[in-house]
């Protein structure tokens, strides 16, 4: 999960990067490259000569050796950013914001509890008892009633991001892209 704090834009909180793709070159800017991997950003990397191409096991990387035509750097650059869009994860920042693609929306402490757990195992199933144990964290015991309370506020909240959550019966919920929704993806707060 991506924690970046949702109030200061992550080109002021670290100037030499931006959220659209990040071109860098390889090896030089390696460290820029890890900034970039631990907040989530695209990265192309620009091989330097006589250096050998990283392992690029992200997809939110790629890399291209120089000199290259315009129309190849271009092509690269739009892959990247397509295939980013195309796997894109929600994440949660430490302000209680839950982000998908471009859009976002603000959670309660409460939900942001069950939602940390359900991001972790986005698309696979959370079993019940384990959100009702994350919601007991605190020292009082959550009922079920008020994990399924929780539910049903969290199912309002991501529906316009493209997200829905999938009761697995018996078993627990399932946090997934909303396929009856998909042009609500790129909604904002």
């Amino acid at each position: 999960m991506t924690v970046a704090p949702s109030d200061t834009p992550i080109e002021r909180q670290h100037p030499s990067l931006k959220r659209d793709v990040n071109i860098l070159r390889w090896p030089a800017e390696t460290q820029l490259r890890e900034q970039c991997r631990k907040l989530g950003l695209l990265r192309l990397l620009v091989v330097e000569r006589n250096h050998e191409p990283p392992t690029c096991s992200d997809i939110r990387e790629d890399w291209i050796r120089m000199p290259t035509t315009n129309e190849d750097f271009q092509a690269r650059l739009t892959a990247l950013k397509l295939r980013s869009v195309a796997n894109t994860v929600p994440y949660l920042d430490q302000d209680g914001i839950l982000h998908m693609g471009t859009g976002a929306v603000a959670v309660s402490p409460g939900e942001a509890q069950v939602l940390y757990l359900l991001i972790q195992r986005f698309g696979r199933t959370t079993a019940r008892e384990e959100l009702r144990a994350r919601l007991s964290e605190g020292g009082k015991e959550a009922s079920r009633n008020a994990l399924d309370l929780h539910i049903k506020r969290i199912r309002r909240r991501v529906r316009p991001l493209g997200l829905s959550i999938r009761t697995a019966w018996g078993r627990g919920y399932v946090l997934e892209r909303d396929s009856t929704n998909p042009g609500a993806r790129n909604v904002g707060m």
